[in-house]
């Protein structure tokens, strides 16, 4: 088994830390999982948050986790489960229309969790598991 970091110029920095994702290739029959840490709404190229609301913040989340996912030679239809933290549960219906327009069936697992306060001012973090093989 072999670990190694994944890092995305698609995705911002992390802001602390940790990587954007590890990657680990699990013996000789090539299977492989991404873990990514949590993603928030913020544009690579600012570092800064999306203007907008929750549906934009959210779309922007998940195009960086695309970007990581897709830099480990994943997609997201390797995605597994992701765990999604929200500021206000109340925002769950966007939530699910912006997943349907990301992923198709089979979906990922999913939990949605609600919390009192992100990183940065952010409405929506979220961190996802991939795996082929």
């Amino acid at each position: 088994m072999s670990k190694s970091v994944v890092q995305s110029a698609g995705a911002p920095r992390a802001i602390g830390p940790y990587s954007q994702a590890v990657q680990l290739d699990i013996g000789p029959k090539g299977g492989r999982t991404l873990y990514c840490s949590g993603q928030i709404g913020l544009d690579p190229s600012t570092g800064e948050l999306v203007p907008g609301g929750f549906e934009e913040q959210a779309r922007r989340v998940l195009a960086n986790l695309r970007a990581v996912v897709e830099t480990s030679g994943m997609t997201l239809a390797d995605a597994v489960k992701v765990t999604v933290y929200v500021t206000d549960l109340g925002d769950f219906p966007k939530l699910n229309a912006v997943f349907t327009e990301t992923f198709a069936e089979p979906y990922p697992a999913r939990a949605t969790v609600q919390v009192s306060a992100l990183p940065k001012g952010a409405l929506v973090e979220i961190d996802l598991f991939a795996a082929q093989g």
